[in-house]
């Protein structure tokens, strides 16, 4: 029996309108042309057992834990919605203490097919074991991966992960899951096989303790990981207009992505996609305006545990700069920032798109003028000068054509920093599959 894998992360911190875009696809066509073939190395920190090359096993839902929840959880069981990119024969899932103060105990633990749109299961939940235990103890700072699980699913499937935690510990989370997630009432005890959803009373809009899912698929050629901040984590995607709000939708520019993925490329060139977005981080950690919840959060930091530590990784879609220049850095640590990223990255065999820093009307003039020279580095050779891979001009389909500097009305929330649902269609649009589909291995 494949044995539990658990580190400890000694450094972790506490809280801390397709006409345009096949137009501007064709501005990013010829980076296929200068992609080539890479091997992905399997992480560090996976084990031998997790290579993706022997086994097939590829991250298809993420997100990243960021600090703790307000609230505790005391003896009570929670059933976390995730959405997957891609499906397989079987799942495995992590389990995060990373900010946790306390040891988390997991006294049992399922997943199961949900429709989405309640707490309720289609099937009897099957049991997830550690170690071959149903009971795992996840120390502070730590993780576990759970064994095999047999269950089919497909691309888009909705999966239900359920666990019963004993004592009071005070859960870590990612804290916008866009959907509605789910929990039993304190001193409930073990709900996790239930198929009803009627013990789940209570909610929330955080996803707590699961931080990512696996698949096992040999037919897929990778997981592509989206990195960034909050328009990668998917603020503005539940946003169809004045008054008008589409939660647990999967709407994010990384959902319809996936969807072009499984739709449009061919069954050998099949990618998962996993999305770890934090709001609010930076790629530099020298900004001096970085606040205190997102401190130590910024792209480097988080790199190992949020990228490197997930599996059959190929890809990453870097978005990353725009909250950098407000927090006070200029062009020249931002890039810095990037080099260093994309350089490990790189070193493991991970092929890096990157998306220049969007537009913002609150930008000032300094901030505008390094964010072109940010946007200049990005373009050169249309591989930031030979440190990444191939560049989605994110901010060519954003910018308002008339004000640059601003986000296209029909794509703005009203914020003028967030894509509502018609710009997460239109900077999926934008994608070029071929150049993606590079980072294959062969």
């Amino acid at each position: 029996m494949r044995r539990l894998l658990a580190r400890s992360l000694a450094t972790a911190r506490a809280p801390l309108a397709r006409g345009v875009a096949a137009a501007l696809a064709l501005a990013v066509a010829s980076s296929v042309l200068a992609a080539s073939t890479s091997t992905a190395a399997a992480p560090a920190t996976a084990g031998a057992e997790h290579h993706p090359g022997r086994d097939a096993w590829f991250t298809s839902w993420a997100a990243s834990q960021q600090g703790l929840a307000p609230t505790p959880l005391r003896d009570q069981s929670l059933r976390m919605i995730t959405h997957l990119s891609q499906g397989g024969d079987a799942v495995r899932i992590r389990v995060q203490n990373t900010f946790g103060r306390t040891p988390l105990t997991v006294d049992a633990a399922t997943v199961a097919h949900s429709d989405g749109k309640d707490a309720a299961t289609r099937g009897r939940p099957s049991a997830v074991t550690f170690d071959g235990r149903r009971r795992v103890v996840v120390p502070p700072g730590g993780e576990v991966w759970s064994d095999t699980t047999a269950l089919r699913t497909a691309a888009q499937d909705d999966l239900a992960v359920s666990l019963s935690v004993s004592g009071t510990v005070v859960p870590g989370r990612h804290e916008s899951a866009f959907r509605t997630n789910y929990l039993t009432p304190p001193g409930s005890g073990d709900h996790t096989a239930d198929p009803a959803g009627t013990a789940y009373t209570a909610t929330t809009g955080s996803t707590l303790l699961v931080s990512a899912v696996d698949v096992r698929n040999p037919r897929l050629r990778g997981s592509l990981v989206a990195y960034g901040s909050s328009v990668v984590d998917g603020t503005g995607s539940t946003n169809c207009g004045p008054d008008c709000s589409r939660p647990g939708a999967d709407l994010r520019w990384t959902d319809v992505l996936a969807r072009r993925i499984a739709s449009e490329l061919p069954p050998t060139r099949q990618f998962a996609l996993a999305n770890a977005g934090i709001g609010g981080t930076t790629s530099a950690a020298t900004c001096p305006g970085i606040g205190e919840p997102v401190r130590g959060l910024d792209a480097a930091a988080r790199l190992e545990r949020d990228v490197l530590a997930l599996h059959g990784v190929t890809g990453v879609l870097y978005y990353y700069g725009t909250n950098d220049l407000p927090a006070g850095c200029d062009a020249a640590q931002i890039e810095a920032s990037y080099r260093a990223v994309f350089g490990r990255l790189r070193a493991s065999g991970i092929k890096v798109y990157v998306t220049p820093i969007t537009p913002r009307p609150g930008y000032t003039d300094q901030h505008n003028r390094d964010r072109h020279a940010v946007g200049r580095f990005v373009a050169q050779w249309n591989n930031c000068g030979g440190t990444c891979d191939g560049v989605l001009p994110f901010d060519r389909v954003l910018e308002d054509p008339v004000r640059p500097n601003s986000i296209h009305p029909p794509y703005d929330t009203g914020d003028g920093v967030h894509a509502n649902i018609a710009g997460q269609q239109a900077l999926a649009d934008i994608v070029s599959l071929p150049m993606l589909a590079a980072s294959a291995r062969r």
